[in-house]
């Protein structure tokens, strides 16, 4: 048998544009998903976990992955009815490890998920992707935002560029430009204003980076023993983009964050979701060596590259392109899964999934998807390059 990895792709739900069918078309036979129809906070019911379970099998699939049971915001902040939450997580658990669904993908960043500022970059080739240039994010803290203070986080030449970019836009460029940082939200339309993010920011007043750090290892304290009692394993998603925005710390952004975050709980249900693409725009991290390090606490991978410019920004390079290397990466996966048959552990197989992909050929005469960087086309691509990558990496083992 050739060792590889196990094929997977995300879904957004039964809305999703790229149906079950096209994800299981593309030869992947496993399934990243959440019920992004429920509020975040609230206790998802066993009786909706098992219906979206068996709407995935009837396709021929398998539901491997939770992406993810989102917390709310009173949890990492732990003011408001945080122990409110926290319990609706642990019974959020119960009810998905009594379903057989074994691995939960969460994260732990501040006010805004993942932050882009061109959800639509046109590269070279005519293909599009998503791009971070912190000269627009300047833009939008500076002069639609307002966050005081904001301007003392650019230099100088970011400061005058950012003043051209708000410039040359009109009126309507800027409200879509707004509207495509703050209610990008995966699988869910939040429709935040302005002004709910001077809410939300004015919560975490007076939070630093080990603050905010020591209130996701209480949180990891309370919901790792419920998750270890019920068979299901949880795994921190990266901070994406991999420094502080918004004037707030990101805590799972280097090797020493995921370092402190493993150890603050020792358990094997306490692991990550490693995101080579969030990792990827700070040059100082070693992904190779984070795999040998960590490998046997990564419960799933996705797999994407990002190209760093000189000036800050990053944009979403093809699967086996960009500023990382993949082969690097994917061999030592593929190295750490051997340790695990060897030390005769079940779950030695990593699930993993094609993150992001461009929007190439027929996708970009379609309607954009409801979320960006999902399109079947580029994913297609990005799987099948990556299958190709480890299957010549695990027959070379066998040499």
């Amino acid at each position: 048998m050739t060792l590889s990895m196990q094929e997977c792709m995300r879904w957004y739900g039964p809305e999703d544009s790229v149906s079950l069918s096209d994800i299981r078309q593309a030869g992947a036979s496993g399934i990243y998903t959440s019920l992004h129809e429920l509020e975040y906070g609230e206790v998802w019911p066993q009786e909706s976990i098992r219906a979206r379970k068996r709407l995935i099998e009837d396709a021929g699939l398998k539901w491997v992955a939770v992406e993810s049971l989102p917390l709310h915001e009173e949890i990492k902040t732990r003011n408001g009815n945080f122990k409110h939450y926290i319990n609706n997580y642990k019974q959020s658990l119960k009810n998905l490890g009594a379903e057989g669904i074994d691995l939960v993908i969460y994260n732990f960043m501040p006010v805004l998920d993942w932050v882009r500022t061109d959800l639509a970059y046109r590269l070279k080739d005519g293909s599009e992707c998503l791009f971070f240039d912190p000269v627009q994010f300047a833009a939008f803290e500076i002069y639609m935002l307002q966050r005081p203070g904001s301007e003392n986080d650019y230099t100088t030449t970011q400061l005058e560029a950012a003043k051209e970019f708000y410039a040359s836009m009109s009126d309507k460029q800027r409200a879509e430009f707004c509207n495509s940082i703050i209610d990008i939200f995966p699988g869910k339309k939040m429709s935040l204003k302005l002004e709910d993010i001077h809410e939300l920011l004015a919560k975490y007043k007076g939070t630093d980076a080990n603050t905010l750090k020591q209130n996701h290892y209480r949180f990891l304290q309370e919901v790792i023993p419920i998750a270890e009692e019920v068979g299901v394993k949880m795994a921190v998603h990266p901070d994406d983009p991999p420094f502080p925005i918004l004037g707030l710390p990101r805590i799972v952004s280097t090797a020493d964050d995921v370092r402190g975050l493993l150890g603050a709980v020792e358990s094997p249900s306490n692991g990550i979701c490693l995101c080579t693409g969030s990792f990827s725009p700070r040059a100082s991290n070693d992904l190779p060596a984070m795999v040998r390090e960590f490998g046997s606490r990564i419960h799933c991978t996705h797999l994407r590259s990002t190209q760093r410019n000189p000036d800050g920004s990053f944009y979403e390079a093809s699967h086996l392109g960009g500023s990382i290397d993949m082969f690097e990466i994917v061999r030592e996966l593929l190295l750490e899964m051997k340790r695990r048959q060897d030390d005769g552990r079940k779950d030695w197989q990593i699930p993993f999934r094609p993150d992001h992909g461009h929007t190439i050929l027929d996708d970009l005469n379609k309607k954009r998807p409801e979320n960006p960087g999902y399109s079947a086309i580029g994913r297609l691509k990005g799987l099948a390059e990556l299958r190709g990558l480890q299957l010549g990496i695990a027959r070379s083992f066998q040499k």
